[in-house]
């Protein structure tokens, strides 16, 4: 005798034939949840009949036409639905199919070049952007911000990088194609440092425009926006220029990386400028050494993975280094009310 359970309820107990009936009947399933009535062992259905050595035959309900009438067309075919317009209320479906057609639908639309690349990575963005509201959302953050970070980094590389070239102006950067520890300064002081600085700009502005003091982690979630679009923006410069120089296997791998995993680090880094830059304006006593933590940390982690991302030094160096990145600023969002007391005494 065995007792089944279905959703949290027991029915029963059953003796062997009744158990074998209900199965071909259908009304029992082989997977279905049992307990022995003497022992309270359990297993499924299936195994106590394989123990009792007995096979179920289930029995189809008539031939597959009968069966396909039987379940109907609108089950195939909602017809109802349809007619209704029931799908168009379900957000769930919409952002399903957005998700899945937009892709297809813009390269469909773009072509090739750099609009095809850039609303590619528009899609990226939006998909990173998703994941960083859900871990990291507070009742501050608000979408017309979000969109403001994301569209006026991307306009302060267009004007530091392409237009004004002011990047040139740093010495440093002179200094990446040296060899080691020179090329070290060159990342860190050049290009961590430059490149640190214009993802901070649009939470400067945030800040300059703020009607409250913004929570540690609001600013975070700002942070790893501007670095989302500046990863990718920048992805699609390299796609233009660099990713189309090599061949089929390294421009595929690169291209992923460069919508992936590399913006996810300047998001990251970001991210903790955006923590640095939160208590800067929270406790102003301590601005100086927080402002110089906003972009020296940063840069640095920044500069170490970049002076060693390339052979064997990446998984020795480089992609632990951006692991520690991401504890680092788990880390500091944990330890957030910590340092709070600590500043505020």
């Amino acid at each position: 005798m065995i007792y089944i359970t279905r959703n949290g309820k027991h029915y029963g107990p059953y003796d062997e034939s009744t158990v074998l009936t209900f199965v071909n009947e259908g009304r029992i399933l082989l997977m279905d949840k049992a307990v022995d009535a003497d022992t309270n062992r359990a297993a499924t259905v299936g195994d106590f009949l394989k123990k009792w050595g007995v096979k179920p035959q289930i029995v189809n309900e008539g031939n597959l036409v009968s069966q396909l009438k039987t379940i109907g067309s609108e089950l195939v075919i909602p017809k109802q639905a349809f007619k209704d317009k029931v799908w168009l209320s379900d957000k769930r479906l919409m952002s399903l199919a957005l998700a899945g057609m937009l892709p297809l639908g813009l390269g469909s639309l773009m072509g090739s070049g750099f609009l095809m690349f850039y609303f590619v990575s528009l899609y990226f963005s939006a998909v990173w952007a998703m994941f960083f509201y859900y871990l990291f959302k507070t009742k501050q953050v608000a979408l017309k911000t979000t969109l403001s970070v994301f569209f006026s980094t991307q306009i302060c590389m267009l004007l530091v990088w392409w237009l004004l070239e002011l990047n040139s102006l740093n010495p440093f950067y002179l200094w990446v194609d040296k060899p080691f520890p020179l090329n070290l300064f060159g990342f860190v002081f050049g290009v961590g440092v430059t490149e640190e600085f214009v993802k901070l700009i649009p939470l400067l502005i945030i800040y300059k425009y703020a009607k409250e003091p913004l929570v540690p982690q609001t600013v975070v979630f700002y942070g790893l926006i501007s670095g989302i679009a500046f990863g990718v923006f920048e992805g699609v410069e390299y796609q233009m220029s660099v990713n189309s120089k090599l061949s089929y296997g390294d421009s595929f791998l690169y291209n992923i990386a460069r919508l992936t995993s590399l913006p996810f680090f300047h998001a990251v880094w970001c991210g903790i400028a955006g923590y640095f830059i939160s208590f800067a304006k929270l406790y102003p006593k301590y601005r100086l050494s927080l402002y110089f933590l906003t972009i020296a940390i940063p840069a640095t982690l920044h500069g170490l993975y970049d002076t060693f991302s390339s052979g064997i030094w990446s998984f020795l160096i480089a992609y632990p280094l951006a692991f520690a990145s991401v504890v680092l600023l788990m880390t500091y969002l944990n330890d957030s009310a910590k340092y709070q007391s600590k500043l505020r005494n």
